[in-house]
């Protein structure tokens, strides 16, 4: 949602003033992206927030790097698009990992159903994707919803920063997600 409001002046403003200046394959910036998220997990797990946060930051940023480079590089390809797919989701469990580390024995249940409202609403998007022929500027069929990555990481943001917000936000990051799997459904099979 908030992607299709801020995605071109982002891609503007922050990123094509870059794009000349890289001298990498966009895939490194895609496992480097991957490795940033990994480190999220035990970065929360010992306490160090900001640095998790900073990390959260750093992810997401070189995730919206690698496609505008392979784009920018013509170098879009399905096996970049399903490597960025697969760390996606990587770095997702890493974080909610992370944040159920903290403390597991009131985390567990809101944890469980983010991985849940994920594993369905991705599950979604890619079948949708399947069926669904690409117009679109990226590597396959891009079917925007509620929640996607931007709206994510500012859920994770509230819970990594504000940890007294945790479980409100992990609920309604659940709820929001699911309904994103189930519009999403409902506007295909229309």
């Amino acid at each position: 949602m908030l992607e299709g409001y801020f995605r071109k002046t982002y891609q503007t403003q922050v990123l094509e003033p870059i794009l000349p200046l890289l001298k990498i394959h966009p895939q490194t910036l895609t496992v480097a992206g991957c490795l940033a998220g990994l480190s999220i997990a035990p970065l929360l797990h010992f306490n160090c927030t900001y640095l998790a946060f900073l990390a959260l930051i750093v992810t997401g940023f070189l995730d919206t790097l690698d496609g505008a480079l392979a784009r920018h590089l013509k170098l879009t390809s399905e096996k970049g698009a399903a490597l960025d797919i697969t760390c996606d989701r990587i770095v997702e469990f890493a974080i909610i990992l992370g944040l159920f580390s903290v403390h597991p024995a009131t985390r567990g249940l809101p944890c469980i159903l983010m991985l849940g409202s994920i594993l369905i609403c991705v599950t979604t998007f890619l079948v949708v994707g399947i069926f669904t022929q690409n117009q679109t500027h990226k590597g396959f069929y891009y079917s925007p919803g509620i929640i996607e990555r931007p709206e994510a990481f500012l859920f994770f943001s509230f819970m990594i920063l504000l940890p007294d917000t945790f479980a409100a936000a992990a609920y309604l990051f659940s709820a929001l997600t699911l309904t994103t799997a189930c519009i999403r459904l409902q506007q295909f099979c229309k």
